[in-house]
């Protein structure tokens, strides 16, 4: 892995677990002890993060993200689920990411994509840590809805967001949502999130909910669309037999990720 590739890898883990380890480091990208602690150096000298004994803390408030960012559960599930939809994206294209953790981690799988260097790819997001987690990034154009901050989620929402995503098109619109059941569709716990969905979703030429199996069968309180506006489902391999099938009975596409 290159060297710019890494340092935004490593930002990237700190937007997601808050802290890392040189050990840590050492494992998942391959280069030795000494030059991951260059590494570290080198972004501590940037004020990306702070240095501790053993490896860095995450330092712009930026990487502060709320409880449910911070989620660890399902982490192996959504990192499937997030390759799986990543490699979707051929270079150039233009993608929408809502927010929630599985879109996070999808952001974080694009940003590992080295062939799309060339090209680039330009992400439309209403999520302020994708943002972030991606401004880095010289190869990803990163475009911001604008919009009303959420406080428990991060995501903006409002009139404003509704009003810029009516003026684009997207080639695909990977939505995280709170439950997808085969008779109430896709559904979030807030309204205003839901409406920025739906709206992201119609802009796409092709829409998928990305949602691992725990939120299989569940209904929330918005609704957001069914199969008509989401013909995909990408989620892990834990999902049930008699879930997956309502599903596809329904409408949808299943694609688990393995």
């Amino acid at each position: 892995m290159k060297r710019a590739a890494r340092l935004a890898a490593i930002l990237d883990l700190l937007a997601t677990q808050g802290e890392v380890t040189v050990e840590e480091l050492v494992d998942q990208f391959g280069a030795s002890a000494a030059t991951t602690r260059r590494d570290l150096d080198s972004l501590a000298e940037r004020r990306l993060l702070t240095r501790t004994h053993g490896g860095a803390v995450a330092q712009s408030v930026a990487y502060e993200l709320p409880i449910r960012y911070k989620s660890h559960q399902r982490a192996d599930a959504k990192e499937h689920i997030a390759r799986a939809a990543a490699a979707l994206v051929p270079p150039g294209a233009v993608i929408g990411l809502s927010g929630g953790t599985t879109t996070t981690a999808i952001a974080a799988a694009l940003a590992a994509r080295e062939d799309l260097s060339e090209r680039g790819i330009t992400v439309v997001t209403n999520a302020v840590n994708i943002a972030a987690q991606l401004a880095t990034r010289p190869d990803i154009k990163v475009v911001v809805t604008g919009g009303v901050i959420h406080a428990r989620s991060y995501e903006l929402v409002g009139p404003f967001v509704e009003q810029l995503l009516s003026g684009i098109r997207l080639d695909f619109a990977f939505i995280g949502v709170n439950g997808i059941a085969a008779d109430s569709g896709a559904t979030t716990h807030d309204e205003r999130e839901a409406a920025v969905n739906r709206m992201m979703a119609s802009r796409a030429r092709h829409a998928a909910i990305v949602a691992d199996s725990t939120k299989v069968g569940v209904s929330a309180f918005a609704a957001v669309g069914g199969p008509e506006l989401f013909p995909q489902l990408l989620t892990d391999d834990e999902i049930s037999p008699d879930g997956q099938a309502a599903l596809v009975e329904a409408g949808f596409e299943v694609v688990v990720a393995r």
